[in-house]
């Protein structure tokens, strides 16, 4: 009888643990809601002299009073995947050169990481300052035949954060191809979606540059009878589409690099908007374990603000 009750007392904490282990990580003050707003003009340049007066925010279509409003600068701690597949072969200068512009924007308070992702998903083993060091994380060379393990990347990044910390997590992609999926049975499969879900859970901002390039090699696509092979052919060294609609739902930005433009200006102005952004703090409206959706405006006209689409609230 003893050993009985024991057992259903270990159950049940064990219940207890699992069902708290899957719960949310809800990173905010208190039980407050938290959203970071990028606004910028019709050119796209950076808006940002706004009082708390022009920007509204709706949690589910309902207006809330924004308690939290700051525009200063505040601590990052932000993870870079360079995509190392092998149509990225030649490309590993003009990555140094953009990783080493983005790093040197980094304020004092920041801190960084490096990853790559192509036969493997590698990440430096430490958030840093030295862009020496996190330059040395860089691939001295990339094997022609590596695949583009896009989500796998993301998700194994997402790993590489500090649960307790309170600075702002930012992941920051740069891929020229869509998303080769598993190449074995061992390799975790991760979808576009489960990226989603688990960036709003966590509170995770992602940023996406898609490149158009070629291997150094002319690579054997596939084509298929009729129009829909060739279409197939003539986007096969496109970025997959779907990077920019994880950088819309989390609030992150997306631009896309053609041959001839500037890989390195567009890292930095990753780095600036995210030095450049307003913080909107609101009051929990429900502790219902469900997804709400998020709108924010501002009452300038020709302005647009970019945030996060949802965030999953605690239980």
């Amino acid at each position: 009888m003893r050993r009985s009750f024991q057992l259903a007392i270990l159950g049940a904490s064990l219940v207890t643990w699992v069902g708290a282990a899957q719960q949310p990580v809800f990173r905010g003050t208190g039980d407050a809601v938290r959203v970071f707003a990028t606004v910028t003009d019709r050119d796209g340049r950076l808006v940002t002299t706004l009082k708390q007066a022009d920007f509204e925010v709706r949690d589910e279509g309902k207006p809330q009073p924004i308690t939290t409003f700051d525009n200063t600068p505040r601590a990052i701690r932000i993870i870079v995947m360079l995509d190392v597949s092998g149509s990225m072969e030649g490309n590993l200068p003009l990555l140094r050169g953009a990783s080493a512009q983005l790093f040197r924007r980094l304020l004092a308070e920041d801190r960084a990481r490096i990853g790559s992702f192509g036969v493997d998903v590698t990440i430096s083993p430490s958030f840093t300052r030295d862009d020496q060091e996190l330059l040395r994380e860089i691939p001295a060379r990339i094997n022609p035949d590596a695949p583009t393990p896009l989500w796998r990347a993301v998700d194994q990044a997402m790993d590489g954060f500090d649960k307790e910390g309170d600075e702002r997590h930012v992941i920051l992609v740069l891929s020229d191809g869509k998303d080769s999926g598993p190449i074995s049975f061992r390799q975790k499969n991760v979808s576009q979606a489960e990226v989603i879900d688990r960036a709003r859970a966590e509170d995770v901002m992602v940023y996406g540059i898609g490149m158009r390039s070629r291997p150094l090699r002319s690579p054997n696509f596939p084509v298929g009878p009729g129009p829909g092979g060739l279409q197939a052919m003539l986007t096969a060294d496109l970025p997959d589409s779907g990077l920019a609609r994880v950088a819309e739902e989390t609030g992150g930005g997306y631009s896309e690099i053609r041959f001839g433009e500037d890989l390195g200006a567009a890292f930095a102005q990753v780095a600036d908007e995210l030095h450049s952004q307003y913080l909107l703090g609101y009051a929990l409206p429900k502790k219902d374990g469900k997804v709400h959706d998020i709108q924010v405006r501002v009452a300038q006209k020709g302005l647009k603000p970019r945030a996060k689409k949802s965030y999953l609230a605690p239980r």
